[in-house]
């Protein structure tokens, strides 16, 4: 599996599958690079993370998506961990993420460190965890 910072080739696969990012923000975040891809050793693509930035100068992880059929082998705990690294390499000493309180992946964070920081409750919405983790 390789992880690598996406390019304007790689618009169409975002495109397709992040609804939660307006289109008209992919190309500036792949310029910035703010999106990473996932290949698998056929080079082809099989999820992406997505960051930006809390408070504009927080790194605060928007998106991680790996396909399922590449789950629960320590891919995410890789791209996560790739993720800090270059944070910290940028001179961040914390970052953050957030999920929905009726997802798994809050868990996941956890057992990478990640602590409750707080949460958000929009109307007709399931809780939203923050969480954070300094990079020492």
């Amino acid at each position: 599996m390789r992880i690598e910072y996406a390019t304007e080739s790689d618009y169409p696969y975002i495109l397709a599958r992040d609804k939660h990012l307006l289109e008209s923000l992919i190309l500036p975040k792949i310029r910035s690079n703010e999106i990473v891809i996932l290949r698998n050793s056929g080079g082809e693509n099989i999820g992406w993370m997505r960051h930006g930035y809390f408070w504009d100068n927080t790194p605060f992880m928007n998106m991680l998506w790996i396909d399922e059929e590449y789950r629960n082998n320590g891919i995410g705990k890789r791209v996560v961990l790739n993720w800090e690294s270059e944070m910290k390499k940028q001179g961040s000493s914390l970052v953050m993420t957030s999920t929905l309180a009726n997802e798994g992946a809050q868990h996941f964070y956890r057992k990478l460190g990640y602590k409750d920081a707080g949460c958000l409750l929009l109307e007709n919405e399931p809780l939203e965890i923050l969480l954070t983790k300094r990079l020492d």
